[in-house]
């Protein structure tokens, strides 16, 4: 699933630090942010997602055998979505891999 800058913006304003959210907590601030229903995507696929990707922690990240690396609770790759300084990337969010983990 790709994830637009969009959904990231909200995401990072909603946390101020890294953590590990249980569920409900997470699931406030996805209907918080407006994520329900967004891309005609549930809070409970937006859930399945952090689970299996990160178990909520958004200072999980994740290296590839390629040398990427995917980043925080959506595990977002740095070849397409931001720059880490050490793979070529599209930096389609126009911000650092780090600044995901927060």
């Amino acid at each position: 699933m790709q994830v637009s800058g969009t959904i990231v913006v909200i995401l990072m304003a909603a946390n101020v630090e890294a953590k590990i959210y249980e569920r409900c907590d997470l699931a406030k601030k996805l209907e918080a942010a407006g994520l329900n229903g967004f891309k005609g995507y549930t809070i409970g696929d937006w859930l399945c997602m952090a689970h299996y990707e990160s178990g909520f922690d958004t200072s999980f990240v994740n290296h590839n055998p390629d040398g990427s690396s995917e980043y925080g609770i959506f595990q977002l790759n740095s070849a397409w979505w931001c720059y880490n300084g050490v793979t070529p990337s599209e930096n389609l969010c126009h911000m650092d891999c780090h600044e995901l983990l927060n």
